[in-house]
């Protein structure tokens, strides 16, 4: 899939995260990275980015991996998020880059589910950077993969 691809995707899918501003920025076989930055549409009240959106672009860098990964085997695969967990630094203001680099991990995962025909659980992490390069917040995704 490409960024195009991804974003086109969102506008369609998840037309709540389109509407906030959250972009897959780049994506690779290694990392994806999203992007969204703090506008009128996605503030909370103590003037910085909501919480929620945050979690909409950490977790579409994780699962952007997953997705890439089951386009690439061809097999009909389920994905569904399970827990998740998040811890927040600092004010998220300006345009923060979530970044999840788990894509050699998570096709080896799809791999082993499409061999054993078993779900497979995978815990991925993304990390969300202001423009200074400051940590801002970090989520933790715990995903299900399924072999239909």
């Amino acid at each position: 899939m490409t960024v195009f691809k991804f974003n086109l995707f969102a506008l369609f899918k998840l037309p709540s995260a389109w509407i906030t501003g959250v972009r897959v920025k780049e994506i690779n076989e290694k990392f994806s990275i999203t992007t969204v930055k703090y506008r009128w549409i996605n503030q909370n009240p103590f003037r910085s980015m909501f919480w929620a959106v945050q979690g909409m672009a950490a977790e579409l860098s994780t699962g952007s991996l997953i997705i890439n990964s089951i386009i690439k085997s061809n097999k009909k695969i389920s994905m569904l998020v399970i827990k998740n967990k998040s811890e927040f630094f600092k004010k998220a203001t300006g345009r923060i880059l979530f970044k999840c680099s788990q894509g050699e991990e998570v096709e080896r995962i799809i791999n082993q589910v499409i061999e054993t025909s078993k779900p497979r659980v995978i815990n991925m992490s993304s990390i969300g950077t202001d423009e200074k390069g400051d940590k801002v917040s970090k989520f933790e995704f715990q995903w299900t993969i399924l072999k239909k």
